[in-house]
Order: C-alpha cells, then sequence, then structure tokens
C-alpha cells in the first residue's frame, strides 16, 4: 500500500473492487463479477486511483490495460484477499451450509471432465453458496501456488514438491488408445506396428503423454507421426470423430468420452499405471474448510467412472 496510509480509512471492499477491475479489465464486467452497479464499480475505481496515486487502468484501442503498477498489484491483492478471508472465516467458524467463500483449485481440463459433474452436484446440495475458481498451471507453478496461499488445493500427478505439501491418491489411470468406431483399426487388434502406422493427435499440455508413451517408444527408437498437437482435451472427441487419427490419453477420459462414435483400445506395449492426487500446504492441514474441500473432491472421484453415453472397449 502506499506509505504513510492510514488504513482505518480505507474500506476493505475497496480491495475486492480492485481484484475485479484488475482481472477482468472491464468496469461492467467487474461490477457484475462482485454485484455491484456499474456507477458504484466506477466510484471505486475512482478512489482507488486517488488512493494509490496511479491511474490503475488506462483505455486504449484494445480495451481497458493495466499499468505497471497495477500489475504488481493484482498478485499482491490476491494473496491478502485470501488471508482476510481466512481470518473472518476460520476454522472453526466454516459452515459449508452458509458460507459463501471461493475455493480456488488447480484443475486441469481432463479432470475437469472427470470431476466437476459430480463436484458441482454435490456442492450444489452441500454448500448453494460457495463458488469455485478452476485454475490449469503448469507442475512448477502449481507447486509455487500451493506455498503462495494462491490456490486451496491441486489435483495433479507426479509433482515434485518439499515437505510443505501433503498429497493423497485421488485414484489410479492408465493410458490407452482411443480412435473412432468406423476407423480400420476397429476390428483388429492393435499392434506396435499399426498403432505407429497411423498419425497421432496429441495434447501437448498432457506430461502423461510424454512420461507414460512416447519415453517408452523412445527407448525403443520409435516416435509417433503426430498430425495435430492441441492444447485443451475438449476437442478430442470431434476430431477422432472426423478422421484416421489415434489418441493416446487416459484411460478414465477416453472411456468417459468415448460414446456412441469412439472406441478404446489397450496399448499394444506396457504402460506403467499411474495414480492422480490432491495436493494442498501442511498448514491448512486440518483447516475445516480445506478439509471439507478435499473431502467433496475424494467423494466426487468415487463417482467418476461413470461415462458420458455408452463405451465400448474391444
Amino acid at each position: 500500500m502506499v506509505r504513510g496510509m492510514n488504513l482505518r480509512s480505507v474500506d476493505l471492499n475497496l480491495l475486492v473492487a480492485l481484484e475485479a477491475l484488475l482481472r477482468e479489465r472491464h468496469v461492467t464486467r467487474a461490477a457484475e463479477r462482485v454485484g455491484l452497479s456499474q456507477p458504484a464499480m466506477s466510484g471505486a475505481l475512482g478512489r482507488l486511483r486517488h488512493i494509490f496515486g496511479d491511474d490503475l487502468l488506462v483505455r486504449t484501442a484494445k480495451g481497458m490495460q493495466p499499468t505497471p503498477r497495477a500489475e504488481e498489484l493484482l498478485e499482491q491483492v490476491q494473496q491478502l484477499l485470501k488471508q482476510i478471508e481466512r481470518v473472518l472465516e476460520n476454522d472453526v467458524s466454516f459452515d459449508a451450509r452458509t458460507s459463501r467463500r471461493k475455493f480456488s483449485i488447480r484443475m486441469s481440463d481432463l479432470l475437469g471432465m472427470l470431476l466437476l459433474p459430480n463436484l458441482l452436484d454435490d456442492l450444489g446440495k452441500q454448500a448453494p453458496r460457495v463458488g469455485l475458481d478452476i485454475v490449469h498451471l503448469p507442475p512448477a507453478r502449481t507447486v509455487d501456488a500451493l506455498e503462495r496461499d494462491e490456490i486451496d488445493v491441486a489435483v495433479s500427478m507426479g509433482l515434485e514438491h518439499s515437505h510443505a505439501i501433503s498429497s493423497k491418491v485421488l485414484f489410479g489411470d492408465s493410458m490407452v488408445c482411443l480412435m473412432r468406431r468406423r476407423h480400420p483399426l476397429a476390428r483388429k487388434t492393435l499392434t506396435l506396428e499399426n498403432l505407429l502406422a497411423y498419425r497421432h493427435l496429441k495434447v501437448s499440455m498432457s506430461p502423461t503423454d510424454l512420461r507414460f508413451v512416447d519415453d517408452v517408444l523412445f527407448r525403443k527408437h520409435l516416435a509417433r507421426d503426430v498430425a495435430l498437437n492441441v492444447p485443451h482435451w475438449l476437442v478430442v472427441p470431434y476430431v477422432l470423430a472426423g478422421t484416421d487419427y489415434l489418441a493416446v490419453m487416459s484411460g478414465r477420459l477416453a472411456r468417459k468420452i468415448a460414446g456412441n462414435t469412439l472406441i478404446v483400445k489397450d496399448l499394444p506395449f506396457a504402460s506403467e499405471p499411474f495414480d492422480w492426487s490432491v495436493y494442498w500446504h501442511r498448514r491448512h492441514e486440518n483447516n475445516k474448510a480445506v478439509v471439507w474441500l478435499r473431502k467433496l473432491i475424494f467423494d466426487a472421484a468415487a463417482r467418476s467412472e461413470r461415462p458420458i453415453g455408452h463405451s465400448s472397449r474391444r
């Protein structure tokens, strides 16, 4: 904050407004995010500019853009709001039924597809006012976010971390091959030769491809012909349905999205099974709210094997 500022003169609600403005970079959207009117948010921006002696957001041809000072403030404000939230809603007072807390969870779109439907169903029944902020961070950034209290928990795999981070296995998984039902290999035994004879779709954000497939092939002095590299899993079933590409992927996700147009096959080589885990900082080991959140995730995971539609395996 500004040196010499009298904290008694600062409305803490302004920090909420500041965080929304810096994230949305748009007065109206920021107002909607925190439940204020547009004039009230504009007034808050004016007060914040006065407090910090900086424009914070400036209008450009590309819309409102943060000043260098504003970019410095965003991370600090987010951490401060989390700390205030935990002070006001401490371990003893947390009640899921009435809480309005927003939890931050690191989760990829793959895990989101597996967990979020059940998670949101349980959330609606147990904690109708609680919100979730889902973020997808790379592994090293995930550990850093846990240590800096930027996220409450992370759902990931194989994270390298210090003793300050705790973890518990959520569920096991293994790699499989997914293809369309009309694929030339659909009625054949999948061999290493025909696996490599066809072009592949690869999700570049997934560490599982490299660790459990490409590394295995590399040790055999082999490699896949990757025709398409994409950053997200959402497009996978649509691309496979219209091509003869193959996708090697999480068996849990493959069975979830196979439906009536795709089929799942075992890989023609040994691929080690792996675990998805929940990670949290030890400082929250016995925090009532975070313990509740972890249980919610584990309960959702227990029902995650239910497929979307009917899947077939050959």
